[in-house]
C-alpha cells in the first residue's frame, strides 16, 4: 500500500480556475478572464457552450480557436467525463462570464445537461467559489427568485456593472475593472484593477454640520 506520508510530500496542485463562457451577450468578459489567468500564472480550464460560439461571432472578430488558444486546457461542452466534472479535481472555483439566464437556471435546478453547468454544480457541492457574471436586464420575478436560490446555494452573483468612480476612459477599462473585481473573489490580484484608497483617492469630508 502507498505510504500515507508520501501524500503530504507531493507538490501542491497548480492554481486552477475554470472559465465558463455561455451564450449571453458580453463574451469579452470571458476573454479577459482568460487573459487575466495568463497574466497571473493561473491554470485556466475553458468550457464554452454552443451558443457562446454564436455570440463570439456577433460581438468579436475572433474564432472559437482564437478563444481556445487563450486557455491552458480546453474542455468540450459535451464531455461530462472531463476532469472539471469531478470534485476530486481541485480548483480555485469557477467563473461563468458571461452567464446567461438559461445557464443560471440550469445550475439552480441541479439538472445539468452540459459540462458547463455540471462543472458549476461540482464547484457548489465542493463549497468552492462560483461567480456568475449574469447578463440580463431588466429582471422579472422568476429571474430574481432564481438568483436568490443560487445565492442561497452558495453562488456569488457578480453582474459586470461599470465602476464609474474608477473614471474609465474606455469600454476596455470598464470590462477589466469588472473582471478584476470578480477575480478578487478568488484572492487573485489583477493589475488593471483600480482600487479605492490606493489608486483612487478617497473622498474626505470636512466634518458634519
Amino acid at each position: 500500500m502507498p505510504d500515507p506520508a508520501s501524500r503530504s510530500e507531493r507538490p501542491r496542485d497548480p492554481r486552477r480556475l475554470i472559465i465558463g463562457i455561455s451564450g449571453a451577450s458580453g463574451v469579452v468578459y470571458g476573454l479577459r478572464a482568460l487573459d487575466a489567468c495568463r497574466d497571473l500564472g493561473v491554470e485556466s480550464h475553458l468550457v464554452m457552450s454552443k451558443s457562446a460560439a454564436l455570440t463570439l461571432a456577433q460581438e468579436t472578430g475572433l474564432t472559437v480557436s482564437d478563444v481556445q488558444a487563450k486557455a491552458d486546457v480546453v474542455h468540450r461542452p459535451a464531455d461530462v467525463g472531463a476532469a472539471i466534472a469531478s470534485g476530486s479535481f481541485r480548483t480555485l472555483g469557477m467563473v461563468i462570464a458571461p452567464c446567461s439566464v438559461r445557464t443560471m437556471s440550469e445550475i439552480a435546478s441541479g439538472v445539468t445537461s452540459s459540462l458547463l453547468t455540471r462543472a458549476a454544480d461540482v464547484v457548489l457541492k465542493e463549497r468552492r467559489t462560483l461567480a456568475l457574471m449574469v447578463r440580463e436586464t431588466p429582471l422579472h420575478l422568476g429571474h430574481l427568485r432564481t438568483l436568490t436560490k443560487l445565492a442561497e446555494m452558495g453562488a456569488v452573483i457578480a453582474p459586470p456593472l461599470p465602476a464609474f468612480y474608477a473614471k474609465p476612459a474606455s469600454i476596455a477599462e470598464m470590462v477589466d475593472q469588472s473582471v478584476g473585481r470578480m477575480l478578487d473573489l478568488f484572492d487573485l490580484d489583477w493589475k488593471p484593477v483600480k482600487r479605492w484608497g490606493e489608486d483612487i483617492a478617497p473622498i474626505t469630508g470636512k466634518g458634519e454640520g
